[in-house]
């Protein structure tokens, strides 16, 4: 009976779900996020009430938690040639598609036991920067460390980007840290136990502009400078690492054969088990109300779960950090911009390297189980919160998805979803020490780049607050700079 199939198009068996049951999801939402039932081509129909009746048996669910998973558009997978005909107004700006909010405080798995009083180092922010710093922390010694998470563990952006990890940046920093961060990535399933599927097939840039091609060419230049073997290539070239691509325009490309794509959850699942071996709390669920400030210092963290006392708080709550910086009294330019994704039905492995195209912000690759996972800026896209999906972006990621690779317009969409860039004036972190309050840590502003940083910034981070050693990454990249009008030499290669 353990082996008996629930989700026919992932592969999901009752042991698959008794397994979410034993690491504490009894929830149906929680369920699909651990064994991914549900987010095949038939998008939960027909597996959506065997997995409720299952754990409905179990007797530790609540009502709530057996109530439907919220559907992802498409209701119907559809061919993107079709999404591609959608009218649009390109003078407008992408509104509408806002999900319904979910009632946190009354969610299935919220904890009915209070925070714990006291605290060392309260981390605010459950995605990848603060659970690679719990970790990272645990690992050095220091596990009086809670870590506070609004929603379920990769409700973010952590949860909700495309997993791609590359050391192809603009910048001497952002390059180490890359290497770093990939390096790391390499010995993650081994030392924590968890495979995040990391596959090197390559970043490949195509440059449609005379004005990229030459930021191309700078950046490769600095690339081989820092160990990385960026090669550029003629589009004919290019042709030879994906045969099905058109090259419509494109002037350059640029190639490194050791940047690649990860799988995003268990990469976050990963980190946060690791903390919690060592002794860390993980309390998700748990919302930051305000803070208790006293002789410039923050004394405790107050939460809807009670009051947290403390030594060093850490905001590292991405998108959502200014909101949160705002109850302490402290400003941040940070603005979050929704960026949408997608992902198709699986197919046949064809496509090696993740492609991305500068100009216009079109990316994609293929999964390790066969999806096509892509998604495109918007230049339009307001500042805000806004993680609802729109047929907007459908139809233009379509329209250039397909301009490129033609074989995409016979590929069906299966599910749509959106996250939120952290951006930031100079298209650079925010790291360090607060102006006015030294014990609040900053590790935000990472724009789409802080998922594949986050190892090497974590790793830096700890040993910068356990050993009290010196490092020009929180002191050149810190909230003050911006008063002091010294922005960063602004990332040119954002995707």
């Amino acid at each position: 009976m353990s082996k008996s199939l629930v989700c026919s198009c992932e592969d999901v068996t009752v042991e698959d779900v008794n397994a979410a049951v034993a690491k504490g999801y009894f929830d149906v939402e929680s369920v699909k996020r651990y064994t991914g039932f549900g987010t095949g081509i038939c998008q939960g129909k027909s597996c959506l009430a065997a997995v409720a009746q299952l754990l409905a048996r179990t007797g530790k669910i609540k009502e709530s938690g057996i109530l439907p998973f919220t559907p992802r558009p498409p209701f119907y997978p559809t061919e993107l040639s079709v999404l591609a005909t959608a009218p649009m107004d390109e003078t407008m700006p992408p509104v509408g598609g806002t999900p319904v909010a979910l009632s946190l405080s009354h969610h299935a798995l919220r904890p009915e036991t209070p925070v714990a009083q006291r605290a060392k180092v309260v981390i605010i922010g459950g995605g990848i920067m603060g659970l690679a710093l719990a970790h990272n922390l645990a690992v050095r010694g220091e596990t009086d460390v809670v870590v506070l998470e609004k929603s379920y563990l990769c409700a973010g952006a952590s949860g909700r980007n495309g997993g791609g990890v590359r050391m192809q940046w603009g910048t001497d920093v952002n390059i180490e840290l890359a290497k770093r961060s990939i390096e790391l990535m390499k010995h993650f399933a081994k030392e924590m136990g968890i495979n995040i599927w990391l596959r090197q097939g390559g970043y490949l840039f195509l440059a449609t502009s005379d004005s990229t091609a030459e930021r191309l060419e700078r950046v490769a230049r600095l690339h081989n400078q820092h160990g990385v073997p960026t090669q550029l290539m003629t589009p004919d070239a290019a042709r030879d690492v994906v045969p099905q691509l058109t090259m419509k325009d494109v002037r350059l490309c640029a190639y490194n054969k050791e940047d690649g794509v990860i799988f995003p959850w268990p990469f976050l699942w990963g980190y946060a088990q690791s903390a919690q071996r060592r002794g860390i709390s993980v309390e998700t669920f748990t919302q930051v109300t305000g803070f208790e400030i006293s002789q410039s210092r923050i004394r405790a963290v107050r939460t809807d779960r009670g009051e947290i006392a403390c030594e060093t708080v850490v905001l590292a709550a991405g998108a959502w950090s200014p909101s949160i910086a705002t109850l302490a009294g402290v400003a941040l330019p940070n603005e979050p911009h929704r960026h949408e994704i997608l992902s198709t039905e699986p197919l046949k492995p064809f496509l090696g390297p993740l492609v991305s195209v500068l100009d216009t912000g079109l990316y994609f690759s293929q999964s390790m189980r066969g999806e096509v996972v892509g998604g495109m800026g918007d230049r339009k896209e307001p500042a805000g919160l806004q993680m609802g999906s729109t047929l907007r972006f459908t139809s233009r990621f379509a329209q250039a998805l397909i301009e490129q690779l033609p074989i995409a317009g016979r590929m069906k969409l299966v599910r749509q979803w959106a996250g939120c860039y952290d951006v930031t004036p100079d298209n650079n972190p925010i790291l360090g020490r607060t102006p006015g309050l030294p014990n609040l840590l900053q590790m935000s502003g990472f724009v789409g780049h802080g998922f594949m940083m986050a190892p090497a910034v974590a790793e830096r981070m700890a040993e910068w607050m356990v050993r009290g050693n010196d490092d020009e990454l929180f002191t050149r990249f810190d909230l003050s700079r911006f008063a002091r009008g010294q922005l960063e030499r602004e990332e040119m290669i954002i995707g």
